[in-house]
């Protein structure tokens, strides 16, 4: 295990070779840059313990390499090489989040008690984070991706793995499965939390206002404009970009995007000059990707840079038993929301939403759960008509219809008896049979 590793940024080459030699004689791993723009699009936050930078260097100054490394990751601990007449513009960066500045011309070991001293605080915010992740952040992901079957299990499991890695990923799966909520959970529980997450709707629009959307553009350089616009991805630097039905976005969209997760840079239209942007994206389709890339729709190499995560989402029919949790998680929601009492739910009317195959997936089971909320019948599919014999079919008639008079009276045996004109206590003989339930 080495020390820690380290990112050395100089503009100088002689000082760059000199402190690589006694950081790694030190037991760093180190990586040195005499270009901060190089460095930045370098920099792999969560893989650096430590970045030591020049405060003066042509081009981008260590000010703005602070600025950008915070937004990327506002634990990682920036130290400032300052010359003396730098110590009153030093102190103001210390101010904005740097963790030390060392004068130059500085002492060896001086810098090594300072890099140990940041490496030391780096591990103890990641054993923090890690701890306050298993103690609490289970419980809100299991609240956010509620479901008891395997595939949601498993979905949990790799916003677990993935939220704080630099990878980009591809989510499929049908419409109204959770695609963007699942995505959202891989920020709101990594490191890019606190930074922006930003969606953009990939459905066809003129192509130079989408391009303008996505990379924005100088002054005057689109017709209409007469001011500077910050296009979508350089504002969520440091945050996450999801790209929600990313088989839709034209040919030439497609090579942008691609040289953007090649280089981590935009280019605003009418710029020649290329800003680095820290962004993670996350697709989504409901295409198969590999039948539009066979009909020469969708790009073969920017599919392989999206899916060094593949992310699959089943539909609810192929995962019956989170229907129940999810229409009573969607009915609690709307009764708050529309301030109207949470109605009663009956095992009979969730074993009746189970059996539907619900082709709009979560989006229709949440709509079905407001409409209930609201007073409106359930929805129930209707039986085919060869389902079962005569007894059979009798039996779920019956229950159907004491779950319905239950259903309307809040759970009164004594009033849906009433209503069904049987006795109470033939009413809860059957409510037993059938495992209904009653007040």
């Amino acid at each position: 295990m080495t020390r820690g590793t380290i990112a050395f940024i100089d503009d100088e080459p002689r000082l760059c070779e000199a402190a690589a030699d006694w950081l790694e004689a030190s037991g760093f791993a180190v990586a040195t840059f005499t270009d901060p723009q190089k460095a930045l699009a370098a920099i792999d936050p969560a893989a650096t313990d430590c970045v030591v930078t020049d405060l003066r260097m042509p081009g981008i100054e260590g000010r703005d390499v602070l600025r950008h490394l915070r937004a990327a990751d506002p634990d990682l601990p920036v130290i400032l090489l300052s010359g003396h007449g730098d110590v009153p513009v030093a102190v103001e960066v210390m101010r904005e989040g740097a963790h030390d500045f060392i004068e130059k011309p500085y002492v060896a070991e001086h810098l090594v008690a300072a890099i140990d001293r940041a490496v030391e605080l780096r591990r103890m915010r990641r054993e923090v984070r890690a701890a306050r992740w298993s103690e609490i952040a289970s419980v809100r992901l299991e609240s956010r991706l509620a479901g008891v079957s395997p595939a949601m299990a498993a979905c949990r499991e790799a916003v677990r793995v993935l939220a704080d890695l630099p990878v980009d990923l591809l989510i499929r799966g049908e419409p109204g499965v959770g695609k963007e909520e699942i995505a959202r959970a891989m920020h709101d529980f990594g490191r890019r939390a606190r930074r922006p997450f930003v969606v953009i709707d990939c459905a066809p629009r003129p192509e130079q206002a989408f391009e303008a959307e996505l990379l924005g553009h100088e002054r005057g350089f689109v017709a209409g404009t007469t001011a500077v616009r910050v296009g979508k991805l350089e504002h969520a630097n440091g945050g996450t970009v999801f790209f929600d039905g990313i088989e839709r976005l034209s040919p030439a969209l497609q090579a942008r995007l691609l040289r953007v997760l090649q280089d981590r840079t935009i280019e605003r239209i009418g710029s020649n000059a290329p800003r680095p942007v820290d962004i993670r994206v996350i697709a989504a389709t409901h295409a198969e990707i590999g039948a539009e890339i066979a009909a020469g729709r969708f790009r073969a190499d920017l599919y392989h840079r999206l899916t060094a995560i593949d992310l699959a989402v089943p539909p609810l029919r192929e995962r019956r038993e989170d229907i129940a949790l999810l229409f009573t998680r969607f009915v609690e929601d709307a009764a708050e929301r529309f301030g109207r009492p949470v109605p009663v739910l009956l095992d009979a009317d969730l074993r009746l939403l189970e059996g539907q195959d619900w082709p709009g997936n979560a989006a229709e089971l949440k709509a079905a759960a407001e409409r209930h909320v609201l007073g409106l019948r359930l929805p129930v599919a209707a039986a085919p008509p060869e389902a079962g014999t005569l007894p059979e079919r009798v039996a779920r008639f019956e229950a159907e219809a004491i779950a319905e008079a239950l259903r309307l009276h809040d759970g009164r045996s004594s009033e849906a008896a009433e209503m069904l004109g049987i006795p109470r206590r033939t009413l809860n003989e059957k409510i037993a049979k059938y495992g209904l339930r009653a007040d």
